[in-house]
């Protein structure tokens, strides 16, 4: 059976109350989580079949931060401005193709 979306990106939006510890909405999650989401609707590339953005909780990797995966294929990404989602949203969630330069391990 398929999945409802081909593809799902999630954006840890996680803000820490602890000033001695990273989180990702420091650096800029939220906005830009809403940019991606702007975007993939704008592309046309939002809905059932298509693609999901969405906002997640602590993912873990806040010391990489910001960071967003994308499922189903795993794949993480660290990011820092409106060119990166811009390279996501195009490259990866539309044509399939992951952004190396982005890609963490």
């Amino acid at each position: 059976m398929p999945s409802y979306y081909e593809r799902h990106i999630f954006f840890c939006v996680n803000r820490r109350d602890d000033p001695n510890r990273e989180c990702c909405a420091r650096h800029g999650a939220e906005e830009l989580q809403a940019y991606a989401k702007e975007r993939v609707k704008a592309l046309g590339l939002s809905g059932p079949g298509k693609v999901r953005v969405n906002k997640a909780g602590c993912l873990d990797r806040c010391e990489l931060g910001p960071v967003a995966v994308v499922y189903p294929e795993g794949v993480w990404y660290s990011y820092v401005d409106r060119e990166d989602i811009d390279e996501i949203v195009e490259s990866h969630l539309r044509d399939g193709k992951p952004v190396e330069r982005l890609r963490l391990e």
